[in-house]
């Protein structure tokens, strides 16, 4: 039979390979193959080549979709064809070349034979599993993949490369559970892996062993050293059960029910190494319903260009190609996606010249980006974006121009945040000049202009210059739009942070319960803005010593947080630790183990066991269970601990050895003297004691025995080894992760020894940095935000 030729359309640079896996729900990753072809081929004035492989040798069923007949050879065929020429070639000299040789062998294999136009309407392409005739089962049964592989290792990954320079798509259907094939498919054929699943374990359990393997396999292989973007795709999702659907994504903590969310979000820390992941964005867009068509494995795909209305599924695969194209990472958000495809776009467009109808909606797309950036901690990339859109809104716009301000004032901020004071200091004066001069004095961006320089210049340590602005700003603030006006709260707020850094905490305190009241009589009690500033507020309390209103209000806080965002948000997170934080100081400590155990758990369900949040949180648990005299529980924990860092650090590292030292700690407690010493020796043995107390930070037990040695030379009147002891911990009882009773002990103790010196300068410094970690502590609490930001 002769084989019609196949000319395709000329390609800008080499394709991509993308693999379809699913450990069970075949039919659904079938379909989402398909589909997703065609709305790919049909791209570009549909001009774009795409390539479907049935690599389901044993149930093969991607032609079906199309309704081609099966006499024509494909995928086994075509490698049976390799086989036998590896045989022939190997004999010569390039086998000791084994990408030359397996680059010999597919150029010697005519791939067009094997390959079929599905779509006369686009350039959409099939090599099905193979000519079905009545031996096709057999020779699918008997054919040797892995000693394919061996034969020639390069020669799958030469494939890929191979077809890719043909084909801009190149779509490979794998078959479920696990075998050599698989293998093949998800770790040496792609780039990308559409990994489909439903929501039970075992398909969660099957997909991350086989996604483990694939990432695993190409970071240990010098051959395969190639990135591979994983994107998870939740079938069979019941989108008439919200209930039922929202169990089977986030879970139950209450009952210890995993949602398939967490699960993926930690298989992808695990494999690629990312401490924070967070895929509330991508499974908000990404769900595949479950419907007839998708389990009965029907064909979807011929309509898939023309039927996208938001209840088809190819709604869902336009929306994943998204991500996919760019190849954007799934925990990236969609607004972010699709600011960046847009920002790329521009550039690509606008080349090298400077065009106001292209640069205008660049610089919009910067600064909504830098604002994305900005929301989620991300300060350097925040100010570059911020720092493009300014240069582009200052050639075309000017300085003077609304957009342009906007831009600048936010580009201050950020370097603000990030230590830059001098730098966002002269960039808000100028601003402010601009603002006065254009709009006036009391104009509402000519007032934020000037609180965000107040701001700046109370980083800067310049409190009477900030506070006297402050107090301009309030009254022109209640002049212009009154006394209860969000604004003038705003105002009120942003007196308050800097009151409080001044040290004035009193004033502050009294500033903050008038803003709470007005936010909370305005917006109400849950409202973002009113638990911002509740929580502020319960800080500066804990700091007062007023323990009984701050409990009280952060309970609330607490409360509202976990009712509106979930037990594990961060604000939620946030709220607890400092709730933790106000039951210590209270001597509660069972109320501080029920928080910490709240908090250990959820942090390590959205962060991983080796994050330091968790570890920090984890470690805090485990000092408090030791002062209950829970030591057989505080034991396991600290022994968890250990394990952990030991993998993560090493045995020789700080942190492995203070776990162990806490370790032996309650190990002697319990009465296991001879085990303790043990391994007390063996950490000393193994890295020697630190060389000194701030190499690393301390765990509870072994900054709690300092300062009993510090109260002991205190009492002995050893003057010359308290002060020496004092100064070593100053900055280690000032830390965050030092639990509250530890730290106001330890603050009580430095202090008197300074006092007993007469040391004033030394005193005046310790209180300045009881200020600063104040100030930061008030910061965290909020997330990272100024009071007054909104």
């Amino acid at each position: 039979m002769e084989i019609k030729r196949i000319t395709l359309p000329p390609l800008a640079g080499p394709g991509d390979v993308t693999t379809f896996y699913s450990f069970e729900s075949g039919s659904a990753r079938s379909m989402a193959l398909s589909t997703m072809a065609v709305l790919l081929a049909g791209r570009q004035n549909a001009t774009v080549p795409v390539l479907m492989i049935d690599f389901d040798t044993a149930a093969p069923g991607l032609h079906h979709y199309f309704e081609r007949p099966g006499e024509r050879p494909g995928l086994l065929e075509y490698f049976q064809a390799c086989r036998d020429h590896l045989r022939l070639f190997g004999r010569g000299a390039a086998a000791r070349d084994d990408a030359a040789l397996a680059r010999q062998v597919l150029e010697a294999v005519d791939w067009e034979p094997f390959v079929e136009r599905v779509d006369q309407s686009r350039p959409l392409y099939l090599m099905r599993a193979g000519r079905f005739d009545d031996s096709y089962g057999e020779r699918a049964d008997q054919f040797d993949w892995d000693g394919l592989f061996e034969a020639c290792p390069a020669l799958f990954r030469c494939f890929a490369d191979y077809m890719a320079q043909r084909f801009a798509h190149v779509l490979v259907d794998a078959r479920s559970g696990r075998s050599a094939a698989v293998s093949i498919c998800t770790t040496l054929l792609p780039r990308r892996l559409v990994a489909v699943f439903t929501p039970n374990q075992g398909s969660l359990d099957g997909l991350s062993g086989v996604v483990t393997r694939a990432i695993d396999y190409r970071c240990s292989h010098e051959d395969e050293q190639r990135p591979l973007l994983v994107y998870p795709l939740p079938s069979s999702i019941d989108s008439a059960d919200v209930q039922r659907r929202l169990l089977w994504r986030r879970g139950d903590p209450q009952r210890a029910l995993a949602g398939y969310q967490s699960v993926i979000e930690q298989l992808l820390r695990q494999c690629y190494g990312v401490a924070r992941i967070s895929l509330d964005s991508y499974f908000d867009e990404i769900q595949l319903q479950q419907i007839h068509a998708v389990a009965g494995g029907e064909a979807l795909a011929a309509g898939a260009g023309r039927d996208c209305d938001r209840f088809s599924p190819a709604r869902t695969f336009s929306t994943l190609l998204d991500w996919m194209s760019g190849n954007y990472f799934p925990w990236q958000s969609h607004a972010e996606v699709r600011l960046c495809a847009a920002i790329s776009a521009a550039r690509e467009r606008l080349g090298r010249g400077i065009t106001t109808a292209l640069s205008l909606p660049l610089a919009h797309d910067l600064h909504q980006l830098g604002l994305l950036y900005r929301g989620n901690g991300r300060v350097d990339d925040a100010i570059a974006c911020f720092e493009e859109s300014t240069s582009l809104r200052q050639r075309l716009l000017g300085d003077e121009h609304a957009d342009t301000r906007a831009t600048r004032a936010l580009l201050a901020v950020v370097l603000r945040q990030q230590g830059r004071t001098a730098e966002a200091r002269l960039l808000q004066e100028l601003l402010v000049d601009d603002c006065a001069r254009l709009l006036g004095t009391d104009h509402p961006d000519t007032l934020a202009a000037r609180a965000a320089l107040a701001a700046t210049l109370a980083h800067a340590g310049e409190f009477a210059r900030a506070l006297g602005l402050h107090e301009q700003l309030i009254e022109a603030s209640e002049r212009v739009l009154g006394c209860g006006h969000l604004h003038t709260l705003d105002r009120l707020a942003g007196q308050a942070q800097t009151l409080a850094r001044h040290g004035e905490f009193s004033r502050a305190r009294m500033v903050y319960e008038r803003v709470l009241e007005g936010r909370e009589r305005l917006l109400g009690s849950e409202h973002e803005d009113s638990l911002r500033c509740a929580q502020q507020l319960a800080a500066l309390l804990l700091e007062l010593g007023d323990l009984g209103n701050a409990r009280k209000l952060q309970e609330g806080v607490a409360g509202a947080r976990e009712r509106n965002a979930g037990p594990d948000h961060p604000a939620t997170m946030q709220a607890r630790e400092l709730l933790a934080e106000i039951m210590a100081a209270q001597s509660d400590l069972g109320g501080v183990r029920g928080m910490l155990e709240l908090l250990a758990k959820s942090r390590e369900r959205c962060l991983g066991a080796d994050h330091p949040d968790t570890i920090t949180s984890q470690t805090r648990l485990a000092s408090t269970l030791s002062e209950q005299g829970d030591l057989d529980a505080a034991r396991r924990l600290q022994q968890k601990l250990v394990n952990v860092h030991e993998q993560v650090h090493g045995s020789d590292d700080a942190h492995t050895r203070d776990s162990n030292m806490a370790l032996a700690s309650t190990l002697s407690r319990q009465g296991h003297g001879v085990d303790a010493r043990k391994l007390a020796d063996s950490v000393q043995q193994g890295g020697g004691r630190r060389s000194g107390i701030l190499d690393a930070p301390d765990s509870g037990d072994s900054l709690g025995h300092k300062l009993a040695q510090l109260q002991e030379l205190i009492d002995q009147r050893c003057e010359r080894e308290a002060r020496a002891l004092a100064d070593s911990l100053r900055k280690s009882v000032l830390r965050r992760n030092v639990p509250a009773l530890l730290r106001l002990r330890g603050v009580a103790l430095i202090k008197q020894v300074y006092q007993r010196n007469n040391d004033k300068d030394a005193l005046l410094a310790f209180a300045q940095d009881e200020v600063s970690a104040l100030q930061q502590a008030l910061t965290d609490a909020v997330g990272g935000r100024p009071v007054s930001a909104r």
